[in-house]
């Protein structure tokens, strides 16, 4: 039963926590776009974000399929966990060209060489859409939780 109990409560607060650095990583680029913000803010809540994704997929993976819960067959018969997992792939779709270009903007830095800012806002703008859909999987979760199925 405490295993249960810890990996949601480590389960949910990697939402909290995505939704924090993606939220944040969204503001310290709109904010360097506007010549205000500095590169370090950006790169700190982008390691955050990865690492509550990492956590997610790790914790969310136990929980729906290693015997805790409700089971593998809940989940898999359950339409909020694939609304769910449908808006976890939408996060990791959207977040491919941000990924990339922060991943050059290190490689950059710590060569010492300058960093295309180009698509600042555009990965701003990203950013904030993934925190809602973040939202959106705490809601389809609260859901889940609570049996809520449809038809």
């Amino acid at each position: 039963m405490l295993a249960h109990w810890f990996l949601a409560a480590i389960h949910l607060l990697a939402f909290a926590l995505g939704f924090w650095a993606v939220l944040t990583r969204g503001t310290a680029l709109r904010r360097l776009a506007a010549g205000a913000g500095e590169v370090r803010s950006v790169l700190v809540a982008d390691n955050l974000w990865g690492i509550s994704a990492v956590i997610l997929l790790v914790t969310g993976g136990v929980r729906a399929f290693g015997g805790y819960e409700k089971g593998t067959d809940y989940y898999l018969h359950q339409p909020l966990f694939h609304l769910k997992m449908t808006l976890f792939v939408l996060i990791l779709l959207l977040e491919v060209a941000p990924m990339v270009t922060l991943i050059r903007w290190r490689i950059a830095l710590g060569r010492g060489m300058a960093i295309d800012t180009g698509r600042t806002q555009l990965f701003a703008r990203i950013s904030h859409i993934e925190a809602l859909l973040v939202l959106l999987i705490v809601v389809a979760a609260t859901g889940m939780a609570r049996g809520v199925t449809f038809g």
